[in-house]
């Protein structure tokens, strides 16, 4: 398992963490998802190396900008 993490500009609330999670969650291979807006962190853990652009598209997709930390 790999785990990569990002961080995540412009999340206030429970349901921005829901729409990253829901957009992440169609990556292929994607295994778990653990992202706070508290802390701007979102935690990508898949079963083979991670596809940095198609998690932050996803991102975007949920209408966040993110940076791999």
């Amino acid at each position: 398992m790999n785990t990569t993490e990002y961080q995540v500009t412009g999340m206030s609330c429970g349901h921005c963490e829901t729409a990253i999670r829901a957009e992440v969650s169609e990556i292929p291979g994607v295994t778990g998802i653990e992202v706070s807006a508290t802390t701007g962190r979102l935690a990508v853990t898949t079963d083979n190396p991670v596809d940095d652009a198609a998690v932050l598209a996803a991102v975007d997709e949920a209408g966040y900008t993110a940076v791999r930390s």
